[in-house]
């Protein structure tokens, strides 16, 4: 089934979409306290590379009992890779775990794995466990005239499908020795993008402000100058960047190498309070994720600040409170000439949202309860805990569509309908118009429902399929999808389901596919069997009949 490897508590925002952390339900019957001491079977198979099938030695190798976590065996494969276990009936997770291999779960995709599941018919002793070997970026950063760039920032970002979506995040950052190299390890399998950003050692950066205003500079004007960022291949965008394909045991070599343009000056008026509110730069990056610029800001005169030592450019600029680190502001500036100007205040304010919430059918709310706003992009900003008042403040957001979501460390939530000045709406949409102060009820249901069933193929029991609980509406509803991995019988449970009508769905293969766009995951639903999830309904909800799995389009 689908499940972490560790059962850990999580806030269920990230990356764009919620995620669920549970562990699935066994189906089978639960024998007697004596017949369970009578029963035995064996978990057993070989550990294998999974690049080149080949038997592993020296690979730890554990099963952990699901219901109960601390009923845990493990061993060591000897030459042949080969490990065995005598257990009692149930579902155990099967785990492998050796140097310069990711620790790797049976059947694993993401944070899914296949539960190995005890019984008769079952076949548990002929096992394959498959390790993945780490793979590696490295390379090295020389400048203008081939020389080591020590302390350059590399950025290694990875795209996944974890939301449902394509994204490309953040994975890693590193920095360049002496000697200019870098290394980037124990990556997965996966699309990788790679940036370097730096700045000359030797570069000044002149600031005009009032302290100097009309005074000869005293610095070398060839010495003002700036390292754009660099993209592999030979990018300074992140639209341009070439994607970096690594499959298991990949040791690819990204080099860059940086030539210095002449620097920009950035001037910027209108700051609010200059006292406090401090600019910054980024490179815009994928989805919303940017490269930081180090950019030095200064104040030229009271409400305005000037940015030197920066190469031509696209860059977001914000505005940020230092004395609550919120952020005022935020505008794209396209940079191409010296001393180019930028009114602040064109932009427009940020707004402030303040939010009460209520949880339908209970008057106390959970503990660690926590809310945040989800952008066009799919992005979770202004993450922020409930009080103990049933309050939350969102600052410095800015003007847009969002969607809330919510959710607490120990169970998912949905927002049923929101209620303001302006009126009750349904759904869980917030309009933010620029410099708003709005005040908001948000009323949240809980997901208290598990919906069980089999996957099959062909009429047999179907194990490591990607099981898909899809929403109704399902564009605007990306925290009601649930996903699981069907086990080694079939099974499949899907935890923490918010009332509602759903159509359940399994695909082989379908970790890569974007399951969260309408215009993907519609021609699957027609073969989906539909569910209806009453309100109010508590425990175990139990598919009528199997669900086809469905072969990947």
């Amino acid at each position: 089934m689908g499940k972490f490897f560790r059962f850990r508590a999580c806030v269920l925002f990230v990356a764009a979409t919620l995620a669920v952390c549970s562990f699935s339900l066994a189906q089978t019957a639960k024998p007697s306290p004596s017949r369970r001491a009578q029963v035995s079977y064996r978990i057993a198979g070989t550990v294998v590379n999974i690049k080149t099938s080949q038997p592993l030695a020296r690979v730890q190798v554990a099963v952990t009992e699901t219901k109960n976590p601390q009923n845990t065996q493990s061993m060591v494969t000897a030459e042949d890779g080969r490990f065995q276990f005598q257990v009692g009936a149930g579902k155990y997770s099967l785990q492998g775990l050796k140097r310069g291999f990711l620790t790797f779960a049976y059947e694993q995709h993401e944070n899914f794995w296949t539960g190995i599941v005890t019984g008769a018919g079952l076949d548990t002793e002929n096992l394959i466990l498959r390790l993945p070997p780490t793979a590696m970026i490295g390379g090295k950063v020389t400048d203008e005239i081939g020389e080591p760039v020590r302390g350059a920032t590399i950025t290694i970002f990875r795209e996944n499908h974890f939301a449902g979506v394509s994204r490309v995040e953040t994975s890693a950052n590193v920095a360049t020795d002496d000697q200019g190299t870098y290394e980037a390890d124990s990556l997965g399998t996966g699309t990788y993008f790679v940036s370097a950003t730096a700045q000359p050692w030797y570069a000044e950066h002149p600031i005009a402000s009032q302290a100097n205003a009309g005074m000869p500079s005293m610095i070398d004007r060839d010495l003002d100058v700036a390292y754009p960022a660099s993209y592999y291949k030979e990018a300074t965008e992140a639209d341009d960047a070439t994607p970096i394909p690594l499959r298991p045991g990949d040791q690819v070599e990204v080099d860059f190498h940086l030539n210095p343009v002449p620097a920009l000056r950035l001037v910027l008026h209108g700051a609010s309070d200059p006292a406090s509110a401090v600019p910054t730069l980024r490179k815009p990056g994928f989805e919303g994720v940017g490269v930081p610029v180090d950019g030095r800001a200064e104040q030229a005169m009271p409400g305005v600040y000037e940015m030197a030592g920066l190469a031509p450019g696209k860059y977001i600029l914000q505005t940020n409170n230092s004395s609550n680190g919120t952020m005022q502001g935020s505008t794209e500036v396209d940079l191409a000439n010296d001393g180019q100007e930028l009114d602040l205040s064109a932009a427009g304010p940020a707004a402030t949202v303040k939010m009460t919430v209520q949880l339908r059918g209970a008057t106390d709310l959970p503990p660690r309860l926590y809310l945040g706003l989800r952008d066009e992009k799919g992005t979770v900003d202004g993450l922020s805990q409930v009080n103990e008042k049933g309050e939350v403040v969102f600052s410095g957001i800015l003007p847009g569509t969002y969607q809330v979501a919510a959710g607490s460390s120990r169970k998912s939530y949905s927002v049923a309908r929101l209620a303001s000045e302006d009126g009750v709406t349904a759904g869980h949409s917030l309009s933010v118009a620029a410099g708003a102060s709005l005040q908001v009820t948000a009323v949240l249901v809980g997901g208290a429902s598990t919906v069980e069933g089999v996957a099959q193929r062909s009429g047999k029991p179907a194990s490591a399929a990607m099981v898909v609980l899809v929403p109704d509406d399902p564009e605007a509803n990306l925290e009601l999808f649930r996903r699981d991995q069907s086990d080694l019988d079939g099974s499949f449970a899907l935890a923490q389901v918010v009332p509602g009508t759903y159509t359940i769905l399994a695909i082989e293969n379908g970790w890569e596919l974007d399951w969260a766009k309408p215009a993907i995951i519609e021609s699957y639903r027609q073969h989906g069997q539909k569910i209806v999830v009453p309100d109010g309904r508590k425990g175990s909800i139990h598919l009528p009949a199997p669900i086809e799995v469905q072969p990947k389009l």
